[in-house]
This record gives structure tokens, sequence and C-alpha cells, in this order.
């Protein structure tokens, strides 16, 4: 079983920073790339940041020089730092890890998700 659990999420107002975390546990083998996505209320689940094992980032380019993406690969967690917020940011954000189980075979790359963090940018 594998499961991801993020937290960090909540109120913040325009401007300000939040940091968000996600961890995986469970029977994993090796973890692949670890993203950020997220979606507002009746709009699709949109792309945000990505990381992949060995170190490459993408961004959208909504948040590109605002968020940073990062991994500890050591605790399977990934973070997301989330500065100069706008309320546009608002949003439920989901942790998504493609990653491979060692409890199953073959040994195939598959993705997971977090329940998601609120972040509600308001003043």
């Amino acid at each position: 079983q594998v499961q991801l659990v993020e937290s960090g999420g909540g109120l913040v107002q325009p401007g300000g920073s939040l940091r968000l975390s996600c961890t995986a546990s469970g029977r994993i083998a090796s973890i692949n790339t670890m993203d950020w996505y997220r979606q507002a209320p009746g709009k699709q689940r949109e792309f945000v940041a990505s990381l992949s094992s060995g170190g490459s980032t993408n961004y959208a380019e909504s948040v590109k020089g605002r968020f940073t993406i990062s991994r500890d690969n050591a605790k399977n967690t990934v973070y997301l730092q989330m500065n100069s917020l706008k309320p546009e940011d608002t949003a439920v954000y989901y942790c998504n890890a493609n990653l491979v189980r060692s409890d199953t075979w073959p040994r195939i790359i598959s993705p997971y998700w977090g329940q998601g963090t609120q972040v509600t940018v308001s003043s």
C-alpha cells in the first residue's frame, strides 16, 4: 500500500507565502517525478510544478518566479514554496508521485495522488 499526505495549506493574505509538503509512504521501491497540481472551484485540475528524481524542474507559466519545488529523496517528500501569492492561486493543491511499488510485479511506474490541501489567498 502507498499513501501520499499533504500539509501546509491555509489562509494567507495576498503577497504572503506558504510552504506545502507532501510525503509518500508505504511499499515504495523508487520514485520518479513528484508533482504539484491544483484545482480551483469550477475549474479543471491544472499542473503547477514538477521535479524529477534527477533534479529537473518544470513550472506552469502562471507560477514561474513565485513558486519553488524541491524534494528530500531520503524522506520521500516534496515541497512547494509559494511566495507573492495572489487570489487566483486559491485552490486545492494536490501532490502526485509517479513511483514503483516494491510489492508488485512487474515493476511499473504508476501515479499516486494525495488527498489535497486547501490554499486560500484573501484579504
